[in-house]
């Protein structure tokens, strides 16, 4: 168990983590972030963890960079949990290419925001991937997500952060599953999509 008795846990993202957590799903969203904290409490109660969800949908690396002092850092998290890089892809799959982020900028940004957040609170770090929920890896989609997912995994050992390896928990039931049963647009998972998430935290926490 690497959690301790009330420590104070704050997942921070894109719209895979905020989930209408502003909204009519407030304050944690009807996601994986809402999932992972109702079966730790169910599971240990005794630790009476401190739960925040600061996902914004839309968000890019860019967008966290602007917002990180207040949603990240001024949080004083004692586990800080980041998913950040879907959008940064995909854009420049639609009509926004413009907004799209570089890998470079990406590990760069990323990179400087994880020291930040270590450096003023302390706290542990929890990295997910990002991902696609598509089989085929010479799509071009999942081709980039793949290479950002190896920029999260390389942070995520420089840091000694806990990783959670998000596409590889996809891979898994899409061997067995149509992308479809999961996604409609191959980004935003249904609720057993994100229950597939949650299960991915679970257990990178060992709590499965």
């Amino acid at each position: 168990m690497i959690l301790r008795t009330g420590q104070r846990v704050v997942f921070i993202g894109d719209s895979i983590t905020d989930c209408g957590r502003r909204d009519a799903a407030a304050p944690y969203g009807n996601g994986y972030v809402s999932l992972v904290r109702a079966l730790v409490d169910a599971r240990h109660p005794e630790l009476e963890l401190e739960w925040v969800n600061r996902g914004v949908s839309g968000d890019t690396v860019r967008d966290l960079a602007a917002r990180w002092d207040d949603d990240a850092i001024a949080e004083r998290p004692d586990w800080l949990a980041v998913l950040i890089g879907i959008n940064d892809i995909w854009r420049r799959y639609t009509d926004r290419p413009a907004e799209a982020v570089g890998i470079d900028e990406y590990e760069h940004t990323l990179r400087d925001l994880l020291r930040r957040a270590v450096a003023a609170t302390g706290c542990r770090l929890i990295l997910g991937d990002p991902f696609f929920i598509e089989t085929d890896r010479d799509d071009p989609q999942r081709a980039d997500t793949d290479r950002y997912a190896e920029v999260v995994a390389r942070l995520a050992a420089e840091f000694d952060a806990v990783h959670v390896p998000n596409q590889a928990a996809f891979d898994r039931v899409l061997a067995v599953s149509p992308a479809k049963r999961w996604a409609d647009d191959r980004v935003h998972p249904y609720l057993p999509g994100h229950a597939v998430l949650a299960d991915a935290y679970l257990s990178a926490l060992g709590l499965r």
